[in-house]
């Protein structure tokens, strides 16, 4: 492993639901990438009148995640579910989790496993069994080299990790840029889970990941099958509703105090307009 890198840590709690949603709490802040996937899940899903969710505001300090609903199982931070699913528990507090309102424990806090366990409460249209090993396959080198690639090269501490991150980064852009050229969608005619895993990154990029991460080789505006195909998939019905671009950028701008310590929030970009027609078709 290069000096300096950034690794990040796997989720602490795997385990699966063994009842109807109804039964857990989906806990996500839509400044998260990880957590609004969920969100749009639970979304397409069918589940907004199923799965209870409380949503954390997008500044996080050392008391980590704290939530905006009164409905959230009593808990006024994220922090208090971690530590009532295990005692003593000094460590990452992430988001989104599911929490099993009946055992008062969380199932899980990793993000690709949730959306497969809300997409199974739906139909299971987004991870069809056909497609299955594409979706997986698409999956792992996505999210290795583009969607935790740019948190490697923003949170580098060397020049060498830095500068193998931001390959890594721009060369996944090609790649699903040439990909998006002959397909629709990731793997084929239809939306599955990989686009939706995807869809949170592209949706940052240009407003954080390009100028806060140092990820500034080329824009998604850039390139006309990804910004065309961003497009179509925030103006799918409901998904507009998760991207919350204020929260995004005070999230960012404003958490991480050794990339931005005077926590100045940029403006742009000023050409970033989701709503345009994609062209996609």
């Amino acid at each position: 492993m290069t000096a300096g890198a950034f690794v990040r840590r796997d989720a602490v709690f795997r385990g699966w639901p063994e009842g109807p949603p109804e039964r857990y709490h989906l806990y996500a802040a839509l400044a998260c990438p990880w957590s609004q996937r969920t969100v749009i899940v639970r979304q397409l899903a069918g589940l907004a009148d199923r799965l209870g969710i409380s949503y954390a505001y997008p500044y996080r300090d050392e008391r980590g995640w704290r939530l905006k609903s009164d409905d959230s199982n009593g808990f006024e931070f994220l922090a208090e579910a971690y530590a009532a699913t295990q005692p003593g528990y000094d460590d990452r507090v992430s988001c989104p989790v599911l929490w099993d309102q009946e055992r008062g424990v969380i199932v899980s806090n990793e993000s690709a496993d949730i959306v497969r366990m809300l997409d199974d409460w739906g139909d299971g249209g987004l991870y069809p069994e056909p497609l299955r090993a594409e979706i997986d396959e698409l999956n792992e080198w996505i999210y290795r080299d583009f969607q935790n690639g740019v948190y490697r090269a923003g949170f580098s501490k060397s020049q060498g990790a830095y500068d193998e991150a931001f390959d890594g980064v721009f060369a996944a852009m090609e790649r699903l840029e040439a990909l998006l050229g002959e397909r629709r969608y990731l793997a084929g005619d239809q939306i599955t889970l990989a686009d939706w895993r995807l869809f949170p990154t592209l949706v940052r990029f240009d407003a954080v990941y390009y100028t806060h991460f140092r990820c500034n080789g080329r824009r998604i505006v850039d390139c006309p099958n990804l910004w065309g195909y961003t497009r179509e998939l925030y103006q799918q019905p409901g998904v507009a509703d998760t991207v919350a671009m204020d929260e995004i950028r005070e999230h960012y701008y404003t958490t991480h105090d050794s990339l931005n310590p005077k926590r100045i929030i940029p403006r742009g970009p000023l050409d970033l307009d989701f709503t345009a027609p994609h062209g996609r078709g």
